[in-house]
């Protein structure tokens, strides 16, 4: 079987957003059987305090994943996040948009997304949008029902209580029915034609300027054979 990196991004501000994408990362992982890798900034271990070398770590994690998960939720979204959407973007990299947020927010009316119009419209890219307040009380509704298999009762190996005391793992079944939304969408995009279209220089030429175009050392810290390496992958990946 072959496994995606999945760069997952979003805020990592607050313990909300912390616990949040943890949870839904490792739901991700578990719902795809292994299919899906989700790499988390917030879990990568900083060698340094710098801000610019975790700039860097970040940028070079979303160049070398195979795919990414993007969480545009709030009125505004998190301006890193559209920094490391727009490389992804850059580079062709299948993508999917996730807000929960039941806000109305953005400039596009009543037909479009719910976010500022610049950040709409790119190839390869699917959107998993929901109520999270609806979600959360359906959820809450539901809980304790299942077979043990979703975090319902069990025999304890699923979270479930195996001595028949009450389970109300509601948010197992709130985040297991996130990640099954997001593994659909992303064996969607991934299967979408590269838009390099098999342009094997294109492909080194663009792969290259986004080693080089953020300055800083960046360049550096990917180092040599990182862009021969990556195209690689993606390449006996079948994503180019």
């Amino acid at each position: 079987m072959t496994t995606f990196t999945v760069y997952f991004a979003g805020d990592l501000f607050d313990h909300k957003h912390l616990a949040g994408n943890e949870l839904l990362a490792g739901a991700v992982d578990r719902r795809s059987g292994g299919r899906y890798a989700c790499v988390l900034p917030q879990d990568l271990e900083q060698a340094t305090e710098r801000m610019v070398d975790i700039r860097n770590q970040d940028l070079m994690q979303v160049m070398a994943c195979d795919l990414g998960l993007f969480n545009f939720d709030g009125t505004d979204l998190d301006s890193g996040t559209v920094v490391e959407f727009m490389l992804a973007k850059m580079l062709d990299i299948p993508s999917v948009l996730l807000r929960s947020d039941f806000r109305a927010s953005g400039d596009q009316e009543r037909e479009g997304d719910d976010w500022n119009l610049m950040c709409s419209f790119y190839p390869r890219t699917k959107k998993v949008q929901f109520n999270a307040m609806a979600w959360y009380q359906e959820t809450r509704r539901d809980g304790g029902q299942g077979d043990g298999t979703d975090g319902g009762q069990g025999d304890g190996t699923d979270g479930g209580q195996g001595d028949g005391a009450p389970a109300d793992n509601w948010s197992d079944r709130l985040y297991g029915r996130i990640a099954e939304a997001i593994i659909e969408a992303l064996d969607e995009v991934r299967t979408e034609p590269s838009a390099f279209g098999g342009d094997e220089a294109r492909i080194s030429a663009v792969y290259a300027w986004a080693a080089r175009f953020p300055g800083s050392g960046f360049d550096a810290a990917c180092g040599p054979g990182f862009v021969e390496k990556t195209i690689a992958e993606k390449r006996r990946k079948g994503l180019l």
